[in-house]
Formats: structure tokens, sequence, C-alpha cells
């Protein structure tokens, strides 16, 4: 199990099971969005987190969720996967370290200091037909569940 929340302390969530999968983007966007050189998502199913203090931001079903006071993004959804997938900030959790990467994204906006751990999967951008499947088939049933839920 996970916990985490937003800058201010006016959310508090919980992971109630482990991602699907994890990423590193180092896209432009990221990069804006975190102020930083990546964001590390944790790609996790919207019925496994719970909201334990301040807004219930998971009822909106919106295509991100923010604190309402520090504004901090908490996770957000992307249009390939649809809204019951939830790609959530791995920096807003309070154990974040314990969540390491499986793949690198967007690596040709990567910063030149930034050293990627050898066997991690890397793509110019996001991986595409014709690419390995990025997920297990355990990975990818948790993923088709949540889309046709």
């Amino acid at each position: 199990m996970y916990e985490g929340g937003c800058e201010c302390g006016a959310i508090r969530y919980r992971m109630t099971g482990d991602p699907i999968f994890v990423n590193c983007c180092h896209c432009r966007q990221c990069q804006k969005l975190t102020g930083s050189a990546f964001a590390v998502n944790a790609m996790i199913e919207r019925d496994q987190v719970q909201v334990t203090k301040g807004p219930d931001v998971l009822a909106a079903e919106e295509a991100e969720a923010r604190c309402p006071e520090c504004e901090v993004l908490l996770w957000a959804t992307h249009r390939n996967f649809g809204p019951d997938i939830l790609f959530l900030r791995a920096g807003t959790l309070d154990e974040g370290e314990r969540l390491s990467p499986s793949a690198h994204f967007f690596v040709r906006s990567k910063h030149p200091w930034i050293t990627i751990p050898e066997g991690a999967w890397t793509f110019e951008t996001l991986p595409g037909e014709g690419d390995p499947p990025l997920f297990s088939a355990e990975a990818a049933a948790r993923v088709e569940a949540a889309r046709s839920s």
C-alpha cells in the first residue's frame, strides 16, 4: 500500500494496489508541469485509489486531479487509456522512491545530465506500433478490465 497527498496536506490519498506500470516521462510538458527534468507516473486503476482526506477529487472523473488549495497535480488520465486509468504522479507519494520506472518516454528531450539505468526501456517519444509490448499479460488484462468497466 502507498499513501500520498498534496503539498499543503489538504488532500491525502491511498493506493490500495500495486501500479500496473511505472514510467518516467521526459517530455517538455511533464518538465513544465513538474518544474523538473521529468515526471514519474504510476499507472493504476481509478478504483485502486481512495481519497482519505479532503475533497473527493476522484468523484469528479476529470482529466486531472489537483488540490484546490495548493494546486499540486496528483494524477491525470490519458486519452489512450480512458477515465478509469490514472497516471498518478509518484512525486506526490510519501515514499515515491519505492517505485522504479520500467520505461523512459520522450528521451529525445531528456536532459543530457540524466543517466537512464541500464536495462530500462527507452523510447524517443511514446511506444508505437512495432515496439515490443510494455505490459505483461496480467498488466494488459488489468488495463483492459478498467477500460471496459
